[in-house]
């Protein structure tokens, strides 16, 4: 059965009315569903308090809720264990840690962090402190003018016997190519080496599933899920996450503590000192199981036509140049663009003041700008709740922007 994009549209307050925004910066946060608000507010409403503390009802119910949200999460992804799953605060918190309770503890000068020239610099600075930190190496994968990454190098790197670590997206929030995660996390493994997948771009487009994979950590953020911001997703392998010392200390995250030392408690707990974000955990299950509704294929099939469309049009407007790929195959749901003349702040400037949310820059993503020999691009990027009708008033406009501009 076809994506019903008008049943799902009414399931989104923003969308209703004639002022309705024209929304593709779902790559930088989705649009949040009713459901999700309404559990948060019930929280809020009947039961706040704080979790894994006390004995009273309110507490119970909100421990319980709290961690069948952790269960919700785990199953989401196929995780062999609920204790797997560590709640943060975003995903650049997740990858954060994994660098500092991991890497900090297995990294050693002379070991190397292997990146691709796609990624996000959340899986990239966090190498590049613990470069300054611990003398190590951060070396990139080669690619192609259109993001493809070259297995060749990948293949080079790792005869090296160097690398500790494959960091990893799951898919690029410029282009929207993915790269073909299986085969890398193949071949890290084979060379010695661990992976993290940063899912954050993935995780709402195409099913992740980490016992398929084979990763070792994977990372994503709740509100590019159409959930609510302030809450991320660690998963790591138990054994490993058993091994990696506390990366913030605080209450809740002990097992003992005296006045001249202190024990860790077990995963997940170690790794979330402090009151967690419990309202975000239980707003992020309730948009885990409002996608349940929408079958996986039906989305996938309804994104693509999508961005089909896009480029099409897209390919029609004159004096713009669309980085990447060209055919729905393979590029998932964003496109990177560049119009003659025209900077993309003045672009999305024009466009915003219409009601059309675009994004204009780097995308947090310097390196993959100067490889592609561009200082900034104009992004659009859709939700399974954009309509093939938005798209053609999306051209309509850009065209009156740019003649406008130039």
């Amino acid at each position: 059965m076809a994506l019903d994009v008008q049943a799902v549209r009414r399931q989104f307050s923003v969308f209703a009315g004639k002022d309705a925004p024209l929304y593709f910066d779902s790559a930088a946060t989705a649009q949040t569903p009713d459901a999700v608000i309404e559990a948060m507010d019930e929280y809020y409403r009947t039961y706040c308090a704080n979790v894994h503390r006390g004995m009273h009802a309110l507490t119970e119910r909100a421990t319980l809720r709290y961690e069948e949200a952790r269960k919700t999460v785990g199953a989401f992804i196929n995780a062999k264990y609920p204790r797997e799953i560590v709640f943060t605060k975003n995903c650049t918190e997740s990858i954060n840690l994994v660098a500092r309770a991991w890497g900090e503890q297995n990294l050693q000068a002379g070991d190397t962090v292997l990146l691709s020239p796609l990624e996000h610099h959340s899986n990239i600075v966090p190498w590049l402190q613990l470069k300054e930190r611990r003398n190590i190496a951060v070396e990139w994968m080669e690619m192609d003018d259109a993001g493809r990454l070259k297995m060749e190098s990948l293949k080079k790197i790792l005869g090296k016997g160097k690398v500790k670590l494959v960091a990893i997206t799951g898919q690029s929030n410029v282009l929207g190519v993915r790269p073909d995660l299986q085969k890398i996390i193949r071949m890290a493994h084979d060379a010695g080496a661990r992976t993290l997948v940063d899912a954050a771009q993935l995780i709402a487009h195409h099913p992740v599933d980490v016992q398929a994979l084979g990763c070792d950590f994977l990372a994503f953020s709740g509100h590019k899920l159409y959930g609510p911001t302030g809450i991320g997703v660690l998963y790591g392998k138990r054994d490993l996450l058993e091994e990696m010392p506390p990366f913030l200390g605080g209450g809740m995250m002990i097992h003992e503590v005296k006045t001249d030392r202190f024990s860790p408690g077990e995963p997940p707990q170690k790794f979330e000192a402090g009151t967690p974000p419990i309202a975000q955990a239980i707003g992020l299950a309730a948009a885990i199981e409002w996608m349940k509704q929408f079958p996986w294929k039906d989305i996938e099939t309804y994104e693509r036509s999508l961005i089909q469309k896009a480029l099409t049009l897209l390919g029609k407007v004159e004096g713009l140049t669309i980085l990447g790929p060209k055919d729905a195959d393979a590029v998932s749901c964003c496109i990177s663009f560049v119009a003659d003349g025209v900077h993309p702040h003045d672009l999305t400037d024009i466009l915003g003041q219409q009601q059309i949310a675009l994004r204009g820059g780097h995308h947090c993503t310097q390196p993959l700008h100067e490889r592609l020999n561009v200082p900034a691009t104009t992004r659009l990027s859709i939700g399974m709740y954009n309509t093939a009708e938005e798209l053609e008033t999306l051209k309509v406009e850009m065209q009156k922007a740019l003649d406008l501009l130039r």
